[in-house]
């Protein structure tokens, strides 16, 4: 049934999508869908230059604790051909993880792992924290992605995912300190809160005996982990955070915290 405009429009907010006939509808969404097949084409652009990137030979021998004892880098990838490891925030100080990273880990099911280790991709967590507290943490989220403690070793140094100038030289997004005090990023250099640990995501490939670092994301680059994001970009209020236009749009506009609570 068809309503007049007018009355269809009581009581609805300004900041809602403007309400218009199934024809002008369908011309601006054919209008953005030519902008949509734009993006993707540039991603799948984006996604070979990434393939093209060359590789770092790991000469360090990483090792892990996980329920099966202590295991080396190698040893992660499970006899696979590739491995990723999402890098999750877990201080060795905190009784809990990071709420951004567990948001993230909440979305990884069971069927993910399948699909990448069917082409040959293994996935873990990595966290600093000492397993107890990680296997503690796992067991009270649900978890069943392999999840692996680093502590104690340069594993996390080494990747710029825990920041510490008095371990090793800080870099924060492929930014040395220099790049960050011009970028004004000054904070993450402050000793008073290092060591600072960070979010990330690295990916490996081994070739016979040898192992290689292909490539590392952090920040936002690591939302690609996370299927909620994705999905919300679709919709109308998006994700319903402070930066996103247009303003007002949500009731309950939230800072670009990924939490998902």
């Amino acid at each position: 049934m068809s309503f007049p405009l007018s009355v269809r429009l009581v009581g609805m907010s300004e900041n809602l999508p403007r309400v218009v006939s199934r024809d002008e509808w369908l011309v601006a969404r054919k209008e953005l869908l030519v902008e949509e097949k734009e993006a993707t084409r540039a991603r799948d652009r984006l996604n070979t230059r990434r393939r093209l990137l060359p590789m770092v030979k790991i000469e360090k021998e990483y090792r892990f604790e996980g329920p099966e004892g202590t295991v080396t880098l190698a040893e992660l990838f499970a006899g696979r051909r590739q491995l990723a490891v999402l890098h999750f925030m877990f201080n060795p100080s905190w009784e809990d993880g990071c709420p951004s990273c567990t948001a993230g880990v909440d979305e990884i099911a069971d069927g993910l792992l399948r699909h990448l280790q069917a082409r040959s991709t293994s996935f873990v967590v990595v966290a600093r924290a000492p397993l107890e507290k990680i296997a503690k943490y796992r067991a009270k989220r649900g978890w069943s992605v392999p999840f692996y403690s680093s502590f104690g070793s340069d594993f996390n140094y080494d990747f710029h995912v825990t920041l510490d100038a008095s371990v090793a030289p800080v870099q924060f997004n492929y930014r040395d300190p220099d790049e960050l005090r011009a970028a004004g990023l000054d904070w993450v250099l402050n000793p008073d809160d290092q060591p600072m640990e960070q979010p990330g995501l690295s990916c490996f490939l081994r070739e016979g005996d040898d192992i290689f670092h292909t490539y590392s994301t952090f920040g936002r680059g690591t939302e690609q982990t996370a299927g909620g994001y994705e999905i919300l970009d679709l919709t109308a209020l998006g994700r319903q955070e402070e930066w996103e236009d247009p303003k007002g749009r949500s009731d309950a506009a939230r800072g670009a915290v990924p939490s998902f609570t």
